[in-house]
């Protein structure tokens, strides 16, 4: 008896689910399998059952993929196969062996998540909930696969059409150069941009609105007052906070039990000027009118992607000089650091690039012995962009004096640069390079103080071992990376292993969970780290390890943004 409702026939239903199921590659099953498997082991950073059923579906995905092209290669070449009964008794045996390790891993998710919260400070877990993860990794992954065998049988009706006019191989090799073209145009061209313009738009609002306790500076000699060239509703939202919230004299006068200076802060926003040229000489301008070179420290500062700079960092070393300090910057997005590093890293180098020769153009014309030392700095896409904004011709003619980087994201080729040439008893994520005069590393523990002297310029990157923006790479798709070889950073887990392919997954999936680490760890940069970086690199009168103490007590973190 069949049984219909609405029209639809639950018998065929029924069929037609059965056959789907059964069409699926025997290999290509056993290699998603796997694929999951490995893709619940640790990571760089512990994340929720919810992202982790995504990344282990995308690992299915990609595995199913992966065990199919293995199988149709195993075809093309005609290899012999057993016989069916021996095909039968080796399927039994892989599928008990795959189910045994696909349960084994199941089950020590929790385990694998706790030993890495538990390295970054961050409470256990009474569960990882591994049956929900592997929920969604099958629904999703399925999806996934779906949408491929779909775009497979797009590229067999195109054939099919083809073949009456062309040879079959022709046929079938324009057909897929004909549908991977509509599948680019498709999505580059309305997903992706749709995408990205719902975040751009998303972003933009977010950058004009105001924190609570920001208010427009009253002081004319204050970047966004009355006063100012730069307008204070051109600044954006963090470059308000950025000129608002720092310390004031009084903060560091109570620091210091005695009389130090108002720092001063300049921020040049996107809406600010029309160009990033134009931004760089508006923000110079301001920057004399306030009197920043009549300081004794003048940081050139590039923001992270949304316009950011890190309190940690800034507010360090405006306490470390008594205020002595001028700070200058400029913002050249709203976006989050990993969605600018994917769409446009150029941005954050031109901006920083423009802003140096600037404020580099105006400071090399005055006396040695009366202008301030100039540094760099810049987190993560600012490191990207501060990390080159001076040209080595600036070097040779009139130096500036150094430069404290941190979260240098994968793309910075000074830093991969440095870390390729490092000395060979050096891990790649705590590297030392030549004799430390010029460049050197740090990480949770202080190693800035090796006893061997500082050249003339001092640059010091801050790089953790479990940041992602650090340490990704497409080439891990096929390569162990060297910060998995041999002895491992603090905060990185003795059970993370390279799995060709699943590795590169895993840590593609932190990009975006960097930050939500507590400070210390992943992306998320300590004010600790950034003083005993800026002590290294400036060496401030009158400091110690207990000024230090009080004021990485002080500071206190706040999570990148």
């Amino acid at each position: 008896m069949i049984v219909c409702i609405g029209g639809v026939c639950f018998v065929r239903l029924k069929n037609w689910l059965l056959r789907y199921v059964a069409s699926f590659s025997f290999v290509g099953l056993v290699v998603a399998t796997l694929f999951f498997s490995a893709s619940v082991t640790p990571s760089l950073l512990p994340r929720n059952f919810t992202f982790q059923g995504l990344l282990s579906g995308m690992a299915i995905a990609v595995g199913y993929g992966i065990g199919v092209g293995l199988l149709r290669i195993y075809e093309f070449f005609q290899i012999p196969e057993p016989s069916p009964s021996n095909q039968t008794k080796l399927k039994w045996a892989i599928t008990l062996a795959v189910a045994i390790v696909f349960i084994i891993f199941l089950n020590r998710m929790t385990f694998w998540q706790n030993s890495l919260r538990e390295l970054m400070e961050m409470p256990p877990l009474e569960s990882a909930y591994p049956t929900s993860t592997a929920a969604i990794a099958i629904l999703f992954g399925a999806i996934l696969v779906a949408m491929a065998r779909l775009i497979g049988h797009a590229c067999s009706l195109v054939a099919a059409k083809l073949k009456r006019f062309l040879p079959p191989r022709v046929a079938y090799t324009i057909s897929m150069i004909v549908v991977a073209l509509a599948i680019v145009f498709v999505g580059n061209g309305v997903i992706a941009r749709g995408l990205l313009n719902a975040a751009d738009a998303f972003f933009l609002q977010a950058d004009a609105f105001v924190d609570q306790g920001v208010e427009q500076p009253t002081e004319s000699l204050v970047c966004g007052s009355e006063e100012s060239l730069i307008p204070w509703d051109s600044i954006g939202r963090r470059g308000k906070d950025f000129i608002a919230l720092g310390p004031s004299k009084e903060n560091i006068d109570d620091f210091w039990q005695t009389e130090t200076m108002r720092p001063i802060r300049v921020y040049a926003g996107m809406r600010s000027a029309e160009t990033k040229r134009e931004q760089a000489k508006l923000a110079l301008d301001e920057l004399i009118r306030v009197g920043g070179f009549d300081r004794s420290v003048l940081v050139v500062a590039t923001p992270t992607g949304t316009g950011w700079l890190d309190p940690g960092a800034v507010d360090s070393i405006e306490y470390l000089h008594r205020g002595d300090t001028a700070i200058i910057s400029t913002q050249y997005s709203y976006l989050p650091s990993w969605i600018t590093i994917l769409i446009d890293p150029e941005r954050s180098i031109e901006s920083a690039r423009y802003l140096f020769e600037e404020v580099y153009g105006y400071w090399k014309t005055l006396p040695h012995d009366d202008r301030p030392k100039l540094y760099l700095h810049g987190l993560s896409l600012g490191s990207l962009g501060s990390e080159q904004s001076a040209a080595w011709y600036t070097i040779l003619e009139d130096p500036h004096h150094g430069a404290v980087w941190s979260g240098p994201p994968f793309p910075s080729r000074q830093w991969a640069s440095v870390v390729r040439s490092r000395n060979t008893d050096s891990p790649a994520w705590l590297p030392t390079f030549r004799d430390g005069a010029m460049v050197r590393f740090t990480a949770q523990e202080n190693t800035l103080d090796s006893g061997k002297r500082w050249g003339p310029i001092r640059n010091v990157y801050i790089q953790y071992a479990s940041d992602p923006m650090v340490f990704f790479s497409p080439d891990m798709v096929i390569k162990h990376p060297e910060w998995l070889t041999g002895k491992r950073g603090p905060d990185v887990s003795t059970h993370l292993n390279w799995y060709p392919v699943v590795t590169f997954l895993k840590v593609a999936f932190d990009l975006p969970m960097a930050i939500s680490v507590p400070a210390g760890y992943g992306h998320n940069y300590a004010p600790a780290h950034y003083i005993d970086a800026w002590v290294a690199v400036t060496d401030p009168q009158g400091w110690s390890e207990e000024k230090s103490k009080r004021l990485s007590e002080l500071i206190i973190p706040l999570t990148p943004l």
